[in-house]
């Protein structure tokens, strides 16, 4: 295998890949990046910008966990085509520090060789045969998702998942296909994030739960992108095609997904609007003192003065107050929440005003963006000790 490509792009294609590779695998050869270097397709005619050199090739960067997959083309003239692995992270560091040039990498047995400029590099690498197959599911018919409808999903959902790998359902995401619609869920248990968003949907698919983990790898691959992504799905796996040049494929989680729609209150007792950059700016100036106490926040909801009194208390350092405007509607009414929770949630609200909709003080809460009905956030609150 021979090929030359740039280090700009060969350095900004490895990034992601690097944070997917497992630093302790099952297995040596699981902890390796797979280099494959393809000629240009005959199939395809020669562009008008391919110069007298002719078509490019391209260069196809690969992880697998077993788990999870993630596999980055891009541009590269191929001298000789062929395949190697190399340790991900040595690979990635090497290139990340080389100078901005072009870099020709060789494979010669396992031997990868990396020249630039006045610089070479040896690595020991290992065969590509014992590279274990991305899963590809070509013979499923995609389903085609706008880029806008995924990422507004998981980026108002994702933060609610939980970590707690013994209860392992609920560290994922649960998406439930409809005809004219997605709908995104995630909990831990303490809360819970419901998103809908309009996508057309050309056949009914089963409800899957993907592993926040994986989701998080796509939301930052396709951070800037506008092209459609195209999703197949079995019983067991999920494949994600990020245009034409990148790919993340992931297992799916077994279980039965908690019924979360049940635990949504369908009537409220108390509504209260608020600013939300005013909310979100108070809490974090509160959470400074609650974070030396169990991250608790007490919110006095005062009806009469319209207004919301923050409060939290860590023993031997101080007290923390700040009140701010709202429109109330219902009785007053004395909440403690866990202050991380209600930033989290906050944090992926666009809208000017939010509304927390409530019944009683250990009765959840609802956090909703005010005039977008799209995202739900259910918040439980702490019992507050006399």
């Amino acid at each position: 295998m021979k090929v030359v490509c740039s280090q700009t792009a060969l350095s900004s294609k490895l990034a992601p890949l690097s944070r997917v590779a497992p630093s302790n695998p099952s297995h040596p050869i699981l902890a390796n990046i797979l280099l494959q270097a393809e000629p240009p397709d005959p199939r395809n005619p020669q562009p008008p910008h391919a110069g007298a050199g002719g078509q490019k090739g391209r260069l196809g960067l690969s992880v697998f966990d077993l788990s999870l997959g993630m596999q980055i083309w891009l541009d590269a003239d191929v001298k000789v085509s062929g395949a190697i692995t190399v340790s991900a992270k040595l690979f990635s560091e090497m290139v990340a520090r080389m100078p901005n040039c072009d870099i020709e990498i060789t494979a010669e047995g396992t031997r990868v060789i990396l020249d630039y400029g006045t610089g070479h590099f040896e690595i020991q690498g290992m065969s590509a045969d014992e590279f274990p197959t991305l899963p590809t599911l070509d013979d499923i018919t995609p389903v085609t998702l706008t880029a806008e409808a995924l990422r507004q999903g998981l980026h108002s959902t994702l933060f609610a998942a939980s970590t707690d790998e013994s209860k392992q359902i609920l560290t994922g995401l649960h998406v439930t296909f409809e005809v004219d619609r997605l709908e995104f869920a995630a909990t831990d248990g303490h809360r819970l994030a419901v998103t809908v968003t309009e996508q057309p949907i050309p056949a009914a698919l089963s409800p899957i739960t993907i592993p926040a983990k994986s989701l998080k790898d796509l939301e930052r691959l396709m951070s800037k992108q506008d092209s459609d992504i195209h999703l197949r799905c079995d019983p067991t796996q999920i494949v994600f095609d990020i245009g034409t040049d990148a790919r993340i494929t992931s297992r799916l989680l077994e279980g039965q997904y908690p019924n979360y729609r049940q635990l949504i209150p369908k009537t409220f007792e108390r509504h209260v609007t608020v600013d939300r950059v005013a909310f979100s700016n108070a809490l974090e100036r509160i959470a400074i003192l609650a974070a030396q106490k169990n991250n608790v926040v007490k919110i006095s909801i005062d009806a009469s003065a319209q207004t919301l009194k923050l409060s939290a208390e860590a023993p031997q350092l101080g007290e923390g107050k700040e009140d701010i405007p709202a429109q109330i509607s219902g009785d007053s009414i004395d909440i403690a929440f866990n202050v991380k929770y209600l930033l989290d949630g906050l944090k992926v609200m666009e809208t000017t005003d939010v509304q927390l909709q409530l019944n009683g003080g250990t009765q959840p809460a609802i956090l909703r963006p005010l005039g977008d009905a799209q995202m739900t956030y259910l918040v439980m609150p702490i019992q507050i000790r006399a």
